[in-house]
C-alpha cells in the first residue's frame, strides 16, 4: 500500500475516469480483472492510456470479481474488478457476496447510469448500491466528482482493515467525465470505523490462566487466521502449550505440520477433530465463526467446555455460541500477548498428568479412525479414485501448489488428503459454497504468483479441482486463460453427477436420484477449442502421463478424470446432528 505518494507529476484538474486511474495506482493495484460496457466506457478509454498495471479481460462479470477474489486470498492484498451497470453487476453479485462470507478484500468498481437519469429506469440502469448492501462491507454511489479521491481511499481501507471485506464503488457516467482537482488524501480517519486491534489485556491474563489450568484443552483455528496472517504466532503457540489442534476448511495448512494437529473439524471433518471438540474442557477459537458446517447441533456443541472466542468482528462473538473468554481484536497482535502471559509458566503436575491422558485418548482416536479410502489397483479397467488423485498431485507438487477447489464433493476430499503446509495453500469458496468459483479464481491466484516471481518466489504453481457440473459454471474463462497467458493446470474430478447432491439423496431420500445425472460435453475438445491443452484420464498410469504433460505444457490446461462414480465423502455428519454421531462408513 503507498499512502504518502505526492503527485507534482498528475496535473490539477483531471476526469473521474483518471481520478480512478491514479487512485488505484497510488494504491499500489497492479492487475484489475473487468469487463467492459456502456456505464464504464469513460473509465476504459483510461484504462486505455494508462500503463501502471495490467487489465484482464473475462468473458464474465462474475468470473471477473472471482478473479479478483482469487488474487486477493493469494497476495493478501485488495483485489480489484471493474463491471458495468445493470446486468453486468448483477452478473457480479454472486462473486461479491462469495467474497464478504469469507472475508476477503475486495474494491469493486461499478458503473452507473448518469446522476440525471438513476430512477428512470433506463437502460442498463440496477440499484447496485441497494443490491449490495446485503453482500458488501460498505458501498457508495459518488454523487459529487469532488468526493471521488477520498471515496476511493476509504474503500480501499475499509476492505482492508478490521474484518475485510468487498467494498462498492458505483460511479455514474458522468462522474466519470467530469472534470476536478484531484486531491487524494495520505490516510484516513473515519469517526464511525475504528477497528480494535489491541485485545483486552485482562481477559487475555483470564484465558492464560484458564489455558494452564485445563485439563482437556483444543485449540480451534478458523479463516481468520489466515486474514491476519498468524502462521507464525498460532505456530509458537502450539509448540510452547502443545495443545492440540484442529482446523475449519477456512484455516487448512495452518497447523498442518503440528504433531499435535487432529485435522479439520466439521461435516466432513475427521473422527478425531470431532470428538476431541466434542469432549474438551476449553476450546480456544482463533478468528473463526461458529458456522453450522463446523459446529453440527449448536447445542451440542463443545458442551463440557468453557469456551474462548478471539475475533476482529466484535458482531461475532456470542453470535451463535456463548462465549466464556471473549477478546476483540487483530489475532495476531493477541496471540503475541497471550504468548507473553505462557511463556515459562508451568503447568502443574496433575493437570500435566491429565494433559498426557487427553492426548493418549486422540492419539487412538486418531489411530484407530484416520482418513482413508480403499484405493484402486492398478488394473487399466478399474475407476480412480479421486482421493488418490489428490494425493498424487500432492505428493508430486507439495507446498509449491497453490491450490483452489470449487465446489461439492472434490472440495472436501481436496480438503481431507492434499498435504497442505505453506501459507495461503488452499483457496475455496466456504461460506457461500459457489460452484463456478475455481476456475476464475485461479486466474487470479496465478497474477498474484506472477507478482511473487518479482519478490524472488519463482516456483510455486496454480493448481485448480473442480467438479464436471462446477467447471461447467464458468467454462468461458478458459478463454481469458489463453488469451491473458494464464498458465495453470486444471483438473476436472468427473464422476457424471452432481455428486455431492447425490450423496444427499442416497443417505437421506432414499436413493431418489432427483436430476443429478450430468450429460457430458467432450472435454477435451471444449479445452481444445479454446486454445488450451485438453487431456484425459481414467486410470492411473494416464493420469500421471497426462499431470506431467500438463505441467511442462506452455498453455492452461485442463484435464478430465474419469473417477468412480459411487464414491462417497466419509466422515459424515448429517444435518442437524452433533458432531459426534458422524456415517463413518
Amino acid at each position: 500500500m503507498q499512502q504518502d505518494n505526492k503527485f507534482d507529476s498528475i496535473e490539477n484538474n483531471i476526469n473521474g475516469s483518471k481520478m480512478l486511474i491514479e487512485a488505484l495506482h497510488l494504491e499500489g493495484v497492479k492487475v484489475i480483472f473487468g469487463y467492459p460496457g456502456g456505464a464504464v466506457l469513460n473509465i476504459y478509454d483510461e484504462i486505455y492510456k494508462q500503463k501502471y498495471f495490467r487489465h484482464i479481460l473475462t468473458r464474465h462479470e462474475q468470473g471477473a470479481v472471482h478473479a479478483a477474489d482469487g488474487y486477493a486470498r493469494a497476495s493478501g492484498k485488495v483485489g480489484v474488478a471493474i463491471i458495468t451497470s445493470g446486468p453486468g453487476f448483477t452478473n457480479a453479485v454472486t462473486g461479491i457476496a462469495t467474497a464478504f462470507t469469507d472475508s476477503i478484500p475486495l474494491v469493486i468498481i461499478s458503473g452507473q447510469v448518469p446522476l440525471s437519469q438513476i430512477g428512470t429506469d433506463s437502460f442498463q440502469e440496477i440499484d447496485a448500491v441497494g443490491i449490495s448492501r446485503p453482500c458488501t462491507k460498505h458501498n457508495y454511489l459518488v454523487k459529487d466528482i469532488t468526493e471521488l479521491p477520498r471515496i476511493l481511499k476509504e474503500a480501499f481501507y475499509i476492505a482492508r482493515s478490521g474484518r475485510p471485506g468487498p467494498v462498492l464503488v458505483d460511479i455514474p457516467k458522468d462522474i466519470s467525465a467530469q472534470v476536478a482537482p484531484f486531491n487524494y488524501p495520505n490516510s484516513i480517519a473515519l469517526a464511525s470505523y475504528k477497528p480494535t486491534i489491541k485485545g483486552n489485556t485482562r481477559q487475555i491474563k483470564k484465558l492464560a490462566l484458564a489455558i494452564l489450568e485445563s485439563k482437556n484443552p483444543l485449540i480451534y483455528i478458523g479463516g481468520g487466521a489466515v486474514i491476519s496472517n498468524s502462521y507464525q504466532e498460532i505456530k509458537r503457540l502450539l509448540e510452547i502449550t502443545k495443545i492440540p489442534s484442529v482446523e475449519t476448511l477456512m484455516a487448512r495448512g495452518v497447523a498442518q505440520n503440528s504433531p499435535h494437529f487432529l485435522g479439520m473439524l466439521g461435516m466432513h471433518g475427521s473422527y478425531a477433530a470431532n470428538m476431541a471438540t466434542s469432549e474438551c474442557d476449553l476450546l480456544i477459537c482463533l478468528g473463526a465463526r461458529f458456522d453450522d458446517r463446523v459446529t453440527g447441533k449448536v447445542s451440542e456443541f463443545a458442551k463440557f467446555a468453557k469456551i474462548a472466542h478471539i475475533d476482529i468482528d466484535p458482531s461475532s462473538i456470542g453470535k451463535i455460541i456463548n462465549v466464556n473468554y471473549p477478546i476483540v481484536g487483530d489475532l495476531k497482535f493477541i496471540l503475541k500477548e497471550l504468548i507473553k502471559e505462557l511463556q515459562d509458566k508451568d503447568i502443574k503436575p496433575d493437570i500435566l498428568k491429565e494433559r498426557v491422558a487427553w492426548w493418549n485418548k486422540l492419539k487412538k482416536w486418531s489411530d484407530t479412525h484416520p482418513l482413508r479410502f480403499n484405493d484402486s489397483p492398478d488394473d487399466k479397467n478399474v475407476a480412480l479414485k479421486p482421493q488418490w488423485v489428490i494425493q498424487e498431485v500432492g505428493r508430486i507438487l507439495g507446498d509449491r501448489a497453490i491450490v483452489t477447489a470449487d465446489v461439492g464433493q472434490h472440495q472436501m476430499w481436496v480438503a481431507q488428503f492434499y498435504p497442505f503446509s505453506a501459507k495461503r495453500q488452499f483457496i475455496t469458496s466456504g461460506g457461500l459454497g459457489t460452484m463456478g468459483f475455481a476456475l476464475p479464481a485461479t486466474m487470479g491466484v496465478f497474477m498474484a504468483l506472477e507478482e511473487m516471481k518479482e519478490e524472488g518466489i519463482t516456483d510455486k504453481i496454480a493448481i485448480s479441482f473442480s467438479g464436471d457440473g462446477g467447471v461447467l459454471m464458468n467454462i468461458q474463462e478458459m478463454m481469458t486463460f489463453v488469451e491473458s497467458g494464464i498458465k495453470t493446470v486444471n483438473i476436472v474430478l468427473n464422476n457424471a453427477y452432481l455428486g455431492m447432491v447425490k450423496q444427499w439423496q442416497d443417505f437421506f431420500y432414499e436413493k431418489r436420484l432427483s436430476h443429478v445425472n450430468l450429460n457430458q460435453p467432450n472435454f477435451v475438445l471444449l479445452a481444445q477449442s479454446f486454445g488450451a491443452l485438453g487431456l484425459e484420464a481414467s486410470n492411473k498410469e494416464e493420469f500421471k502421463d497426462a499431470f506431467q504433460t500438463a505441467l511442462q505444457s506452455d498453455k492452461p490446461s485442463l484435464i478430465n478424470v474419469w473417477i468412480d462414480r459411487e464414491e462417497i465423502v466419509l466422515p459424515m455428519v448429517p444435518g442437524g446432528n452433533p458432531l459426534y454421531k458422524m456415517i463413518l462408513e
